[in-house]
């Protein structure tokens, strides 16, 4: 009797061990994702920057993957978002374009366009699978008092801005923490106002600053969540504002460059804040991004989760176009044609770095064609979830270095603003078409992006067969717009 309860004890103890290695091998990575504004492909020091500085982000691709062939879903703000959050691409996205309501006045703050009841987004997914889940930054998908409401999409944590329009201010009066504001010793300031260029003194260009820097504060709030969670797994969402307009930073990141770029002041005459130090403000603004990443970096090896987190990086879109951005001195997207509300490569062409230690090899690179409503279907491949209707490929395969990833035929924008225009991106080929509210009949341009990454040699014409398969590609992605203004594709391009 003694024996049979001794080795009965031994094979339950056994059988306790095995289930531990076996919890212990299936436990769920924690995800921590940065996801910039309006920051451009070259931007960062991984993707060729020589003149801004990104060491933490530069580390970041030493010990992950880094892709060179991935794009945004978009080439703008909001439904850059909505299409990430969902896994949609611009010809089936329920959100297309930056459809703005209220006004600039914090009395006036209406957010943008909300996401509706029922959509089920990337946050949805990980509550699914037990995550805790949490969005740290720029919203832009629905006011608190809104279906869109981050909370009622999926995060059970949100601080941040909720409306766009509000988050051209790095010194708001407030900010979003839930569904309530979160004061700050700011005063309000509308940051569209310009100073006459004859009689700005440095007083002028102060008005604009505050005492408490957004930025700062998201970090804080992220570092709290990880604290909190750090024995769970967590979906860590972390949509900076920076860099995007308004060009502004604490004054010590603006000394770091203010003496290397021959700057001249910027007034405020192309929208958004003026600034003695434009370059340098830029720059600036970059490099305290990138200091974001290293403190997050470094909190997670401290508390022991690193090896169990993995860390993305990518932006929304390509860089702006206005209020005292210098892209052509920094070569923001390296030579390549377009900028943010752009289908060309330089408006949709994104960074991607994805770090996982022990699962994804450091200091590896890929030119797999992805874009990010991709990432839907990976990361619910990931945590064996279902990822909805999709438009997305798993890319897990890729990051693991396996042999089986699948690909896509194509990739497909459509982007109903600046115009209306479409894209294609089939393996060498890029077939663009623009204006298309105007001119619904309007031309196929066609590049080879093999001979031709730039987009500066149309050669649709030598290839008529290949512009009737990009037109039943159109066929195939393109659902109705739920709201006329983006609805630019006529019904006749879309029947057999």
């Amino acid at each position: 009797m003694k024996l049979k309860v001794g080795l009965s004890l031994i094979l339950l103890g056994w059988g306790t061990l095995f289930a531990q290695q076996k919890k212990k091998q299936h436990k769920l990575p924690n995800i921590i994702f940065f996801y910039a504004d309006d920051l451009g492909y070259a931007e960062t020091e991984p993707y060729g920057q020589r003149l801004i500085k990104t060491p933490n982000i530069q580390q970041l691709a030493h010990e992950g993957l880094r892709f060179i062939n991935h794009y945004t879903s978009t080439p703008v703000c909001a439904p850059a978002r909505c299409m990430l959050l969902t896994g949609k691409h611009g010809g089936q996205s329920y959100i297309r374009g930056n459809y703005e309501l209220g006004g600039f006045a914090d009395s006036l703050e209406g957010g943008q366009m909300p996401l509706p009841e029922g959509t089920y987004t990337m946050a949805h997914l990980f509550k699914k699978a037990g995550y805790q889940t949490a969005a740290i930054g720029k919203w832009g998908l629905g006011m608190n008092n809104s279906t869109g409401s981050p909370n009622k999409q999926g995060f059970d944590y949100f601080f941040g801005y909720l409306d766009q329009k509000q988050a051209h201010n790095y010194y708001p009066t407030h900010l979003w923490e839930n569904e309530t504001k979160y004061p700050l010793q700011n005063k309000e300031k509308f940051v569209h106002s310009p100073l006459d260029s004859s009689k700005a003194t440095a007083e002028d260009f102060k008005q604009f600053d505050g005492k408490e820097y957004a930025p700062e504060l998201m970090t804080e709030k992220a570092l709290a969540f990880i604290d909190k969670n750090q024995r769970k797994p967590f979906f860590l969402y972390l949509p900076y504002t920076l860099p995007h307009l308004s060009l502004q930073v604490p004054q010590e990141y603006v000394d770091k460059y203010k003496d290397l770029f021959h700057d001249k002041p910027y007034y405020g005459q192309d929208g958004y804040t003026a600034t003695p130090y434009p370059r340098a403000t830029y720059a600036g603004m970059i490099t305290y991004l990138d200091d974001q990443v290293g403190t997050i970096m470094k909190h997670i090896k401290a508390l022991g989760i690193d090896d169990n987190t993995i860390i993305l990086f990518s932006s929304d879109n390509g860089t702006g176009f206005n209020g005292g951005i210098d892209y052509r001195f920094f070569r923001s997207v390296d030579s390549l044609r377009g900028l943010k509300m752009d289908v060309f490569e330089g408006g949709i062409k994104v960074p991607l770095i994805v770090r996982w230690p022990n699962h994804i090899k450091a200091n590896s690179e890929t030119d797999l064609i992805s874009a990010q409503y991709d990432l839907m279907a990976t990361f619910a491949q990931l945590v064996q979830q279902s990822p909805g209707h999709s438009n997305g490929l798993s890319l897990l395969p890729t990051w693991l270095g396996q042999k089986n990833q699948q690909k896509h035929q194509y990739l497909y924008f459509e982007y109903p603003e600046k115009g209306g225009q479409i894209a294609i991106r089939e393996g060498r080929w890029k077939a663009v078409k623009l204006d298309l509210k105007k001119n619904p009949k309007s031309k196929w341009q066609l590049y080879d992006l093999t001979t031709d990454p730039w987009e500066e040699k149309d050669i649709a014409v030598q290839h008529p067969q290949m512009l009737l398969h990009f037109d039943e590609i159109i066929h195939n992605e393109h659902q109705p717009a739920h709201i006329q203004e983006w609805e630019i594709v006529a019904n006749k391009m879309i029947k057999k």
